[in-house]
């Protein structure tokens, strides 16, 4: 597993965007870039940076992904039949910490990640540690019976910030959730706008 070495919110500023939508957040207050040159005036970005752009921002929202790891999304996207931006979307949202995140959870998927390594989720009542598992349609995701009373789960469930997604369902009580379908890009509730067809562009340079 890639160790995330930056601050979530350093890579909001990096990007320019509210990435996950948080309150937190200093674009919220400087929408410049961190660093003494922050604030130096940009210039027109070119095709390259704005595929680039795209392709950071879709890896930083779920969690900062490895390129490695990153590419054989694309690489399964494009093996897939259908379209590729539309599949790469796919194969994100059916990775387990962002399953979880999706369930409120966890506050934020690096939570959600932190969470799934320590053991403490479930899938279809088998203990699975790697936040990377790709989740099927009608898998059951539960938190396991001794991390459910923990702060960090009662604060996420009980967080106004967003609301569980209609391609799966949550019940917050019982701490458990089902994951019903692939969802498309117009499913998926981004708070900026993700543009997986120019991270296709990009690859296939």
């Amino acid at each position: 597993m890639s160790k995330r070495l930056a601050s979530k919110f350093k890579i909001n500023r990096r990007l320019g965007v509210n990435l996950w939508g948080r309150a937190k957040s200093p674009v919220n207050r400087r929408e410049y870039g961190p660093g003494q040159h922050g604030q130096r005036r940009r210039q027109k970005p070119s095709d390259y940076s704005i595929q680039l752009m795209a392709k950071q921002k879709l890896k930083g929202y779920y969690g900062n992904i490895g390129e490695k790891q990153f590419r054989r999304y694309y690489d399964e996207a494009v093996r897939r039949k259908g379209d590729t931006s539309e599949n790469l979307i796919g194969v994100l949202e059916r990775r387990l910490d962002a399953v979880l995140y999706r369930m409120k959870f966890a506050a934020t998927p690096f939570a959600s990640r932190q969470f799934i390594n320590h053991g403490h989720v479930m899938v279809n009542g088998k203990r699975v540690n790697i936040p990377s598992y790709l989740v099927k349609e009608g898998d059951v995701i539960e938190v396991r019976d001794k991390a459910k009373q923990l702060a960090i789960v009662l604060d996420a469930v009980q967080s106004p910030e967003r609301d569980v997604p209609d391609y799966m369902e949550a019940d917050h009580r019982q701490m458990k959730g089902t994951f019903l379908r692939v969802p498309q890009l117009s499913d998926v509730p981004y708070p900026v706008q993700m543009e997986p067809n120019l991270v296709v562009e990009f690859y296939s340079r």
